[in-house]
């Protein structure tokens, strides 16, 4: 049943009541509330599971590993940490306050949240963030992707379970749906998917001043470097096992590799090779492999497969009924051609040679556009490589190692410009979802006039004095 502006505005003010009652605000209630989602995901996990087959042809095991398992990781760390994230910070108020010099930092929800998910991890980018939300002690309105419709229909039965709508509430729907969420006035945006969809999250959020957190794919897509003196064989097996997750489907996948003229064909032949033994020589007849969201994400990635079609070494073949299309590589690729212009988010995996000698031009090249989300460096010389991690722009990244720096607990994840703005996971995402009110103590007696009139003559003489000296 189609939702109308009545309907979703009546939901945003039901939570604001509930918000304003100050339920969602003693810590212990919130640990309650985090049990109470990890045993209802844990319960669940077999039917979110199937959901992940169903919309994306995932296997169970990867869609445990990619979306099911993170969630409880993700909560048992808020568990462990929320106490101590959320005490109020005590701070000395200095000189110029005395003596007044006590000083609180109160760590506020925001209010009433409002989290946009994407279809390509649609439970753990919406359980995942909600669970950010619940922990900072706001409610959730939660819009989930019309693409993947199974997972969003086990999501909204799930919700309405576990929680009350004044509390947490799942609306379905297409991009109209979402306008309407978007016209009511949050107290917190989240955003997953496009930097395109994601200006308009932001237009939409100025009307109200209200601030929001975007996690986008970055406009020209996440680069994968691999040196000459990389270790080429390791380097091509992890490049193929994340460019077969999810069929590419991936905000921080390597959208493109810039690889060293001197090793590329080597390379080449070892990326072939890893792709065949992880995933066979007919991708599509492997139950393993995942499939493209819609027809029209299939027809889009054909279409520009066939465009490159005389420089396809690797792939280039697919099937409709299935929504299936090989890993395909793209070799050579010029780096200002249009395929690595812009995020891919399919299985076509352009490779742009380069004369290793010219790693930095290359570099300054990557640097010019838009800031990717990930970044991946191969290579044994590591001063270069931290040296690169140090002075590029980008959300977060690997040196050797693809993806996993999204599984390593206690630190930041997003991007920047582009590719995103906020942080989140564990304490990241509490601070994304609270706001910081700073609080001095007042005192009554001992008070000097210092800030006071007359600022001239002797009394203002010694008040420089000691202002000056305060200030030292």
């Amino acid at each position: 049943m189609p939702y109308n502006e009545k309907e979703i505005e009546q939901i945003v003010a039901a939570q604001r009541k509930f918000f304003r009652t100050g339920a969602t605000l003693p810590v212990k209630w919130r640990i309650e509330q985090l049990k109470k989602l990890k045993a209802a995901v844990i319960e669940h996990a077999s039917e979110f599971e199937d959901a992940l087959v169903a919309d994306l042809g995932r296997s169970r095991a990867e869609a445990f590993l990619c979306d099911v398992g993170p969630i409880i990781v993700e909560i048992n760390e808020m568990l462990r940490g929320l106490r101590r994230w959320a005490r109020p910070e005590t701070h000395f108020s200095g000189l110029m306050c005395f003596p007044s010099i006590i000083t609180k930092v109160y760590k506020m929800p925001y209010g009433v949240s409002l989290v946009i998910s994407p279809f390509n991890f649609p439970i753990l980018l919406t359980l995942g963030v909600v669970a950010a939300a619940m922990c900072g002690g706001n409610t959730v309105v939660i819009k989930t992707s019309s693409k993947s419709e199974v997972c969003t229909n086990v999501m909204k039965r799930f919700f309405a379970e576990v929680f009350p709508p004044e509390y947490v509430t799942l609306i379905d729907g297409g991009h109209d749906v979402a306008d309407m969420c978007l016209a009511q006035r949050f107290d917190k945006i989240f955003y997953t998917g496009s930097p395109s969809v994601g200006k308009h999250v932001m237009a939409e959020a100025a009307k109200n001043l209200t601030p929001v957190a975007l996690e986008l794919g970055g406009e020209t897509g996440n680069w994968c470097v691999v040196r000459k003196d990389a270790d080429l064989k390791d380097a091509a097996r992890k490049i193929a096992f994340f460019k077969l997750l999810n069929a590419g489907q991936i905000c921080i996948n390597i959208n493109q590799i810039a690889v060293a003229k001197e090793v590329a064909e080597l390379f080449l032949e070892e990326l072939k090779k890893a792709f065949t033994t992880q995933i066979g020589k007919n991708p599509m007849a492997n139950d393993e492999y995942p499939k493209l969201i819609t027809e029209a994400a299939y027809d889009k990635c054909a279409k520009l497969a066939d465009e490159y079609r005389d420089r396809i070494l690797y792939g280039g073949v697919g099937d409709r009924e299935s929504c299936k299309y090989a890993p395909t590589i793209i070799y050579p690729v010029n780096k200002d051609e249009h395929i690595v212009m812009h995020e891919l988010f399919c299985p076509l995996l352009p490779v742009v040679p380069f004369p290793d000698a010219e790693i930095d031009a290359m570099m300054e090249t990557i640097a010019e556009r838009e800031h990717p989300l990930a970044m991946y460096l191969f290579t044994k010389d590591m001063r270069w490589a931290k040296r690169t991690m140090q002075t590029q722009q980008y959300g977060g990244g690997c040196i050797n190692e693809v993806c996993i720096h999204l599984m390593v607990k206690g630190v930041p994840f997003n991007g920047t410009g582009h590719s995103g703005m906020g942080a989140y996971h564990g304490e990241w995402g509490f601070r994304e979802f609270t706001h910081p009110q700073t609080v001095l103590k007042g005192r009554t007696r001992f008070n000097l006039p210092l800030r006071e009139h007359p600022y001239t003559g002797k009394a203002g003489e010694w008040k420089m004095k000691l202002l000056r000296l305060f200030e030292r």
